[in-house]
């Protein structure tokens, strides 16, 4: 069964030409390391909650924007190997393909795919 890598970002909202830039990148190194698709969105209609939202999760400020995405692999055997190859990836190196955004306030996990209608 499939395995999704998931993670929500604040991103400075006037970096979002940075951030899609960064992610495109991101994206074809995953791709070419096993991910089956790589997903990126931009938050539009992203609530503020009282006891828990997007914006709360990774403490959003007012020049901010939610990015929302996640990857989908075959497998975690396959997504383990990837992120593996993607850490090593010279892409990937701060000093090549900065982070656009605080990694420090980002929020991810991995997840048994249940259902994929």
């Amino acid at each position: 069964m499939s395995y999704v890598d998931g993670f929500i970002a604040a991103v400075p909202t006037a970096k979002r030409g940075q951030y899609l830039e960064h992610a495109k990148v991101a994206a074809k190194v995953f791709k070419e390391n096993g991910a089956l698709s790589v997903v990126e969105c931009w938050g539009e209609d992203v609530p503020p909650g009282k006891v828990t939202s997007f914006p709360l999760a990774v403490k959003l400020k007012e020049d901010e924007t939610v990015a929302f995405g996640w990857i989908i692999w075959p497998d975690k055997a396959t997504r383990n190997a990837g992120m593996e190859k993607m850490m090593q990836d010279t892409r990937m190196k701060p000093d090549v393909n900065p982070m656009p955004f605080d990694g420090q306030r980002m929020v991810f996990g991995g997840f048994d795919l249940l259902l994929q209608s």
